[in-house]
């Protein structure tokens, strides 16, 4: 696993489309956008883990 340190505003770019961008620090929860094409899915981890794939497209937001 890459362990990378970044401030708020500062960002990481995976596979040169993808924009992961640290918006805010609040105590142990951090805010972060992600930009990415339509075709990549992003869903948080514990959704995929917790129920079928369907109930977690069901809570993604388009």
């Amino acid at each position: 696993m890459l362990v990378l340190r970044r401030k708020v505003g500062e960002s990481i770019v995976l596979a040169g489309v993808i924009n992961i961008t640290v918006l805010a620090v609040e105590g142990e929860r951090v805010k972060i956008g992600i930009s990415a094409p339509p075709d990549v899915s992003i869903v948080r981890e514990e959704l995929l883990k917790g129920g079928s794939r369907e109930e977690s497209e069901e809570k993604v937001p388009k």
